[in-house]
């Protein structure tokens, strides 16, 4: 089996290279490129995580094929040769915080509606089995108390990042009916992990509940905090292979859309979660409720997806948020260098 894997060298990418070098044996080519937060150092992690299983470290690396290319411009005829022929692509990558996407729209929309005519175009030409997309739960929007979208929800998104996935998902939908890409369409939410950049909300808790210093919790203007669905990146992975080996894209004419599955971890607030972090290191919990479309323009209150499909269809998430979340603490206290954020490293350089 022979894969082309985007986004590698991201947080959430690596987390899904390793899972796939440990429980498959596929021939994984990495196009890669630092300008989208990219990190060399989570390959390599990548590779590292494998090691109890694999008794020579060349064989992981005879698996994994990297080649420099900034998806965000067309994959050029020799580069295409040489990458060549695979069966799966999946598509992780794209810029993802949304407070740059307020910051600079214009150009982050155009970067990830790029990435994707480029996949897209890509996939078009050597046909694979499977093309995963990965979106996210905003594209849906803010869910109501007491509800969860279900897949094919009406997507209303509220602010520049969670449009740019959007529109990722429309156009490859279009794809998938005009030139009948086998497309298969995630969403999921909240990803955490070890190696995450430390501007995400779980590392910067930890980095201000060890220093002492107030996390800013949002929140409804009456004190209401913020809820997510959070699951462990390295949860993606394995979700991502069991649709892989179980499932069959839904094509046109035969089906109306493309196949949608949402990848769902446990509901819990923001507030909830920063005050289980502090628990695990064993120190108080300094906050501040911030209200949050005053600190956020387009910041959503509350976001949920409904896993129940993709759980009738055989997968869970592995293990409980706590122990994720313990072992994500103990990952970050023996590599702190990885809770700076990484403008603020390159600025200190």
């Amino acid at each position: 089996m022979r894969l082309l894997l985007t986004g590698a060298s991201g947080f959430v990418g690596s987390h899904v290279l390793a899972h796939l070098l440990t429980h498959t044996d596929a021939e994984i080519v990495c196009p890669w490129t630092l300008r989208h937060r990219g990190n060399s150092q989570r390959v390599a992690a990548a590779l590292d995580q494998s090691l109890d299983t694999a008794p020579d470290r060349s064989a992981w690396n005879e698996r994994v094929i990297t080649v420099m290319h900034d998806l965000a411009t067309p994959i050029p005829a020799t580069l295409a040769r040489e990458i060549g022929l695979v069966d799966y692509v999946l598509n992780l990558a794209s810029e993802s915080h949304v407070d740059r996407s307020i910051a600079t729209p214009a150009s982050f929309i155009r970067n990830n509606v790029e990435i994707m005519l480029n996949v897209l175009d890509y996939a078009r030409q050597v046909r694979p089995r499977m093309l995963l997309q990965m979106g996210t739960d905003e594209e849906y929007g803010p869910a109501p108390d007491g509800y969860a979208h279900r897949e094919w929800d009406t997507v209303l998104p509220s602010n520049p990042y969670s449009a740019s996935k959007a529109a990722q998902s429309a156009i490859a939908t279009a794809y998938w009916r005009t030139y009948g890409v086998p497309l298969v369409l995630t969403r999921t939410m909240n990803l955490i992990g070890p190696g995450q950049d430390g501007e995400k909300f779980v590392p910067m808790v930890i980095r201000r509940v060890l220093a002492g210093e107030t996390v800013p919790i949002h929140s409804s203007p009456d004190g209401e905090p913020g809820s997510r669905h959070w699951i462990d990146a390295r949860e993606l992975g394995s979700a991502w292979l069991h649709l892989m080996r179980t499932t069959v894209p839904e094509m046109y004419p035969e089906h109306d859309r493309p196949s949608m599955w949402h990848i769902v971890g446990a509901e819990r607030s923001n507030l909830e979660i920063a005050q289980t972090i502090a628990d695990i290191l064993g120190k108080p919990l300094h906050y501040e409720l911030v209200s949050f479309h005053a600190s956020r323009p387009g910041h959503d209150l509350r976001y949920a997806l409904d896993g129940s499909k993709l759980a009738a269809a055989g997968w869970t998430p592995s293990r409980p948020l706590e122990q994720t979340l313990a072992d994500i603490v103990a990952w970050y206290l023996d590599h702190p260098t990885w809770l700076t954020p990484t403008e603020e490293a390159a600025h200190a350089l």
